[in-house]
């Protein structure tokens, strides 16, 4: 075997690992808990919170009167397009894997070719399946007074990142920026 089918081999074995990986973090559960304040009153933050998260398709499932918490759930909907597109780049990692084996094993013929119809399918079905999950939405109303509010909300790190971008000047709501940081 020679040294070019050798690299061309780790390389494409790379890529694999590497589209696993992508797979993987897509279904990632990425639940972050921050706490917002705000200097308006509670009631009119939670109920401008209520509106909002019922438009975006969130539905109050419950809550905890005495520990002054809401619960909402919500489907989260995987991208078709993305399963496609993923499909697509399986497919062709595998048709490459394929036509490796194929140089490194000419006696196999062209039949690791198929590989292709395998893994396009296998990580579209798998992106598709795993990133379609229910979210819970948390929110727990921490002080006790009418004047200020603060809040420990537990959610998606996306859609607190949404809350914070489209009611944070409404709602005069601050935070310690956490969600604006990336942890490289």
């Amino acid at each position: 075997m020679s040294y070019s089918l050798n690299s061309t081999l780790l390389l494409t074995i790379l890529l694999a690992i590497g589209l696993f990986f992508f797979l993987r973090a897509s279904s990632k559960d990425r639940t972050t808990v921050v706490e917002i304040s705000s200097s308006q009153k509670p009631v009119k933050v939670l109920n401008d919170l209520y509106e909002w998260l019922n438009l975006r398709g969130w539905k109050q499932t419950g809550g905890d009167f005495d520990h002054r918490i809401l619960i909402f759930k919500g489907q989260v909907v995987s991208s078709k397009f993305l399963a496609i597109f993923l499909g697509i780049l399986g497919g062709f990692g595998s048709c490459a894997l394929g036509l490796v084996i194929i140089q490194i094993y000419p006696v196999l013929g062209w039949w690791p070719i198929l590989l292709g119809f395998i893994g396009g399918p296998l990580s579209g079905m798998v992106y598709f399946k795993k990133s379609a999950r229910e979210e819970k939405f948390e929110l727990r109303l921490i002080n006790n007074d009418d004047v200020m509010t603060v809040m420990r909300l537990r959610a998606h790190r996306d859609e607190l990142i949404s809350l914070e971008n489209e009611l944070g000047d409404r709602l005069e709501l601050k935070s310690d920026g956490s969600l604006f940081k990336t942890p490289i």
